[in-house]
């Protein structure tokens, strides 16, 4: 899959999920956990392939800055969701390519989606917690869930969308 769609794909579902969360709240992080946030997880871990070994953590930081202040320029009162997004991106971030790192050498969706586990907690744990002031164990619980459930399903549709694009480029 082309790295600039996965990169545009992932912008657009990290603004959403800031702005939705800002406009309407804490109830809609799970809804945005499963739609949103999967697929961030899932579309991180294919650009972490694409990049390895080619400033890596550079091009991560950057995305997952870009998307945060996208969020707040496009919604200045969206900023406390922004920041909160920041941190607990880069830290699950770090979470998930570690644990991608250790899952090398296994199936591409075991990689992924046990990577996704590990992030999802971390960020499920990180991001409730600093966007709404305190400890919200039912949405840290929810949003863990929806993010693994969603991340699977992103996994297979990005996938079978990959799948689709080498083939395609191989009858050419």
């Amino acid at each position: 899959m082309r790295v600039f769609f996965l990169v545009g794909l992932y912008l657009a579902a990290i603004v959403a999920a800031n702005l939705t969360v800002a406009a309407f709240g804490p109830s809609l992080t799970i809804v945005n956990a499963f739609l949103f946030i999967g697929l961030d997880l899932t579309a991180r871990d294919s650009l972490h392939q694409a990049w390895e070994g080619k400033n890596l953590w550079l091009k991560m930081a950057a995305l997952i800055a870009t998307g945060s202040m996208l969020s707040w320029l496009l919604n200045h009162n969206a900023g406390t969701i922004a920041l909160a997004s920041l941190v607990a991106f880069a830290a699950s971030g770090i979470a998930d390519a570690f644990t991608f790192y250790l899952l090398r050498g296994r199936a591409w969706w075991v990689k992924v989606n046990g990577s996704n586990i590990v992030s999802a907690a971390v960020d499920s744990l990180i991001f409730p917690t600093l966007a709404f002031g305190a400890l919200l164990p039912l949405i840290v619980l929810g949003q863990f869930v929806a993010k693994v459930a969603g991340g699977a399903i992103w996994s297979l549709l990005l996938r079978f969308f990959q799948g689709t694009e080498k083939s395609s480029r191989q009858k050419t």
